[in-house]
């Protein structure tokens, strides 16, 4: 293998954290900001570029940090290595409620391809690097789903859904379609572009975006059912507005019913 082999343990159900077992000289490889804690003996580096093995040298790794800005991530990752004897750990959390999935890369003939900030971390030797559109469609009307990142190796990896996890596995033909923020990857097998929704009335009063995403199989697809732009956009929607008003949602009085509550602030 070129990839590290380690063990895992995923804790918790709605914030869940995964804990990875390194055996000396192992390491794993994760996002900047999803570490959480590790073992004294831990060797904590911070790499250029996506920390695969066969990003060799300054150039590899000005390639490596080039596919990252594509997806809109760090130029940087962290990379965490066991240096003494004997089993030491490390842990991620998951940025939002919802699910971490480890996906076995050699499971899906070494590639893997996922939502751009699905991504938690990987064995060291694993590829992060973008899945590049080769149709009009992904590219001009894709949103959320356009770039995508894929996994390439024979290791473990880890990605995280927000919400609830939905997994299908797909028949040759078959065809799912899914709101493309909600995708949280597929395997390479999966054939993938964006759909108009079609009908005046679904595109002006639909409220549910004029593009999904049409997938077809055969292969496994993961779908999560709170992406982090729509939970986003809830908690804006009901953030107070305008110097801490807020709109009163779910009471008939609304900011008579502050004033009712003792909170006159105007």
């Amino acid at each position: 293998m070129n990839a590290h082999e380690i063990d895992y343990h995923i804790y918790g159900e709605e914030m869940q954290y995964v804990e990875i077992e390194l055996d000396p000289n192992e390491g794993v490889v994760a996002e900047a900001g999803s570490f959480m804690m590790m073992d004294d003996g831990i060797k904590m580096e911070t790499i250029f570029g996506d920390g695969s093995e066969k990003n060799k040298g300054f150039l590899g790794s000005i390639l490596g940090a080039g596919k990252r800005i594509l997806t809109g991530e760090s130029l940087f990752m962290t990379a965490f290595y066991n240096d003494l004897m004997g089993k030491r750990k490390v842990s991620f959390a998951s940025p939002y409620p919802g699910k971490i999935v480890a996906v076995d890369l050699t499971a899906f003939g070494n590639k893997f391809i996922c939502q751009k900030d699905a991504f938690l971390c990987a064995a060291k030797g694993v590829s992060v690097g973008i899945e590049f559109s080769k149709r009009l469609g992904r590219g001009l009307f894709g949103g959320e789903g356009f770039i995508m990142q894929k996994l390439e190796g024979d290791g473990l990896a880890f990605v995280h859904a927000g919400g609830t996890l939905a997994k299908r596995e797909l028949q040759r033909g078959e065809t799912l379609r899914v709101d493309t923020g909600c995708i949280v990857g597929f395997t390479q097998g999966i054939d993938y572009d964006i759909e108009f929704i079609g009908g005046i009335k679904n595109t002006i009063f639909g409220g549910e975006g004029l593009f999904f995403a049409k997938l077809q199989g055969p292969g496994t697809v993961y779908i999560q059912s709170l992406p982090f732009s729509r939970l986003a956009r809830r908690v804006w929607a009901a953030a107070p507005q305008g110097g801490g008003k807020d709109k009163g949602e779910g009471s008939i009085l609304g900011g008579l019913g502050d004033l009712l509550d003792g909170d006159n602030r105007f």
